[in-house]
């Protein structure tokens, strides 16, 4: 991605969540070899959830809840990117939630 568009993604993503929460999946393809070390020093971090060490394309699957979509680009740039083996990252941000914990979510939640 280019400076210019890139720039406007950031501005996009900012003026759709602003100052919201955002729930984010983490799909993280990785050195196989250090998966488990990964998975563990991913699941230290304390806004991190959720973490699954999964067959097919993906190796870790990664969730996460932040205050807003700055500290959620943060955390990719500062931390995960960081870790020794993690070769690529695709990060889902959640629009709508309909069930979590088991539980059904209604409007009157949102």
């Amino acid at each position: 991605m280019q400076g210019e568009e890139k720039e406007s993604v950031e501005a996009v993503m900012s003026s759709y969540y602003g100052d919201d929460q955002v729930t984010a999946i983490i799909n993280l393809k990785v050195d196989t070899k250090f998966a488990d070390v990964i998975a563990e020093k991913v699941s230290g971090f304390p806004i991190v959830e959720d973490v699954f060490l999964v067959t097919g394309d993906t190796d870790i699957v990664v969730k996460t809840k932040f205050r807003n979509y700055n500290q959620l680009k943060r955390f990719l740039v500062d931390e995960i990117s960081t870790i020794s083996g993690v070769k690529d990252t695709k990060t889902l941000m959640v629009v709508t939630t309909f069930k979590e914990r088991g539980e059904v979510k209604t409007e009157s939640d949102e």
